[in-house]
């Protein structure tokens, strides 16, 4: 018999969880021969929704406890790697969602034209319910930046409506990284850099404030873009990767720049000034390489992919002065041959990371 199976992460929502759980129970008549089973994992509740959901458990609902709080994300792995559905999908344990919408994201599914969908608060509606705007265009901006990143072209990264097929999330489940919110951009790369096939169904969404109990907060917007650079960065397109390394290239030049004044202000000669502010900048865009760029230990070991960094940094160095000096010898003035040089020398160090320092084994 087909089952589905949708995770309920709870963390102190003894005020909706069981009206959740009846609700969503209630599709069951509207699910025909698939099964319905649910998954509870408390993520450490202070308040009693632990005992509510012990007093919910069944045959068909399973009940399961994390011993200390760790974020929405390990709430979710627990409940995909428990779940023994056929479709696996998340339901909040608030009332923002409606369960009844996983009518039309499973059609999708049952019918094999997708291997994913998502249930998205921005495509058309009928009406909505208005709040906050910076909350609406952090989630708006975040989705393009994942479009950018993994060449999908969904409207609602963000969504808690994620409904999978059994065999993709349980691939994906083991990868998982993100405790928290990060989890929403880091399973969205994961799917795209699966080539699965991903469908998108509007859905009603009622929203609640933060007066009412909405967790979410500004910093997991910036964790949420540190995890579209971090996760989708050594696959995004070639453009986009270049456009990240110049940026990556930028702040190392401002490090380089401050530390060769610092050194220089307390007393240290030129050329230690000078080689001390290189290495400091030269690490500085290893580490942004590898946090926001490119996949670390992708080829070598981390030693390894160390001295592959330093090569390269060996090459460039030299390349750049060979080319400046050559462009000076034909009359260049200082100014266009320095700026010709870098401009070969950004080109040359983004290509020796992308396939030399970061490439992945043939």
């Amino acid at each position: 018999m087909t089952t589905l199976s949708l995770i309920i992460p709870v963390y102190n929502e003894e005020n909706s969880l069981k009206s959740i759980v009846e609700h969503t129970l209630s599709i069951q008549k509207d699910l025909g021969k698939v099964k319905l089973e649910l998954i509870i994992v408390d993520d450490c509740s202070k308040d009693k929704s632990f005992e509510i959901a012990q007093k919910l458990a069944n045959d068909n609902i399973k009940v399961f406890r994390h011993n200390k709080n760790k974020g929405k994300g390990a709430a979710l792995k627990t409940g995909f790697m428990e779940a023994t559905g056929d479709f696996i999908g998340i339901q909040d344990a608030d009332m923002e969602y409606n369960p009844k919408e996983y009518i039309k994201l499973l059609k999708p599914l049952l019918e094999d034209r997708a291997d994913v969908c998502y249930g998205s608060r921005y495509l058309m509606q009928d009406n909505r319910r208005v709040l906050y705007f910076w909350h609406t265009f952090m989630n708006k901006g975040l989705t393009y930046l994942t479009n950018m990143y993994s060449n999908l072209d969904i409207t609602d990264m963000e969504t808690c409506y994620k409904l999978f097929k059994r065999d993709v999330i349980k691939n994906i489940a083991p990868k998982l990284k993100e405790n928290r919110f990060g989890f929403e951009p880091e399973v969205t790369m994961y799917i795209a850099q699966g080539k699965y096939r991903m469908y998108e169904c509007a859905i009603q969404y009622n929203p609640r404030t933060y007066e009412e109990g909405k967790k979410i907060k500004a910093k997991d917007g910036l964790r949420a873009l540190y995890c579209i650079m971090h996760y989708g960065g050594q696959t995004a397109p070639l453009p986009m990767q270049f456009l990240v390394y110049i940026i990556i290239g930028g702040i190392s030049a401002i490090v380089n720049i401050i530390a060769f004044l610092l050194f220089i202000k307390t007393g240290l000669n030129l050329m230690v000034s000078v080689w001390s502010a290189f290495i400091i900048s030269a690490l500085t865009n290893y580490l942004l390489c590898i946090a926001l760029l490119f996949k670390h230990k992708a080829r070598f070991s981390t030693i390894g992919e160390i001295i592959a960094y330093i090569i390269t940094l060996i090459i460039m160095g030299s390349l750049d002065y060979y080319c400046t000096y050559f462009l000076l010898a034909l009359s260049f003035n200082n100014f266009y041959a320095k700026a010709i040089s870098s401009l070969i020398g950004v080109i040359g160090n983004f290509l020796f990371r992308k396939y030399f320092v970061f490439g992945k084994k043939n």
